[in-house]
């Protein structure tokens, strides 16, 4: 049962070439060309199984099926580029604690230290209760 059938006119047969055979691209946007390239149910195409795709590309199965919903859902350009993400990530730290933030920075560091580190920033900011938890790794976003 064939659940998503992938017909490529001819131009986009020579665009998945040129892809091939020059140029840089990522390693996705060539593997995803083998695939349409491969998976092409079109006059002109030299047709594999799944399988032996999936064993020569090293790739899974569902990949496969994912690359082949993707061009009819989603259409060619969609297949060759890299899915933006749609994670949104909630901020911990608005406006008035990063002015907090600063001023901590601003003033001497703790007795036995030279300067502030992200980790000391961190914690000093979690001790005086600005913020429930914080990464210093968020830190130095500022």
């Amino acid at each position: 049962m064939v659940r998503y059938k992938v017909t490529l006119t001819q131009t986009e047969r020579d665009e998945l070439m040129r892809i091939i055979k020059k140029g840089s691209h990522s390693t996705q946007t060539y593997r995803n060309a083998h695939i349409l390239l491969n998976c092409d149910e079109g006059e002109q195409s030299d047709k594999i199984t799944n399988a032996e795709m999936a064993r020569v590309l090293k790739v899974g199965m569902r990949t496969i099926d994912r690359i082949k919903k993707r061009f009819v859902e989603e259409g060619f350009e969609s297949c060759l580029k890299r899915k933006a993400s749609t994670r949104t990530y909630e901020k911990k730290v608005d406006g008035d604690t990063e002015a907090h933030l600063i001023a901590i920075s601003c003033n001497e560091p703790p007795k036995g230290f030279s300067k502030w580190t992200l980790r000391m920033l961190a914690d000093k900011m979690v001790e005086l209760k600005y913020v429930e938890s914080l990464s210093h790794e968020t830190v130095r976003g500022f």
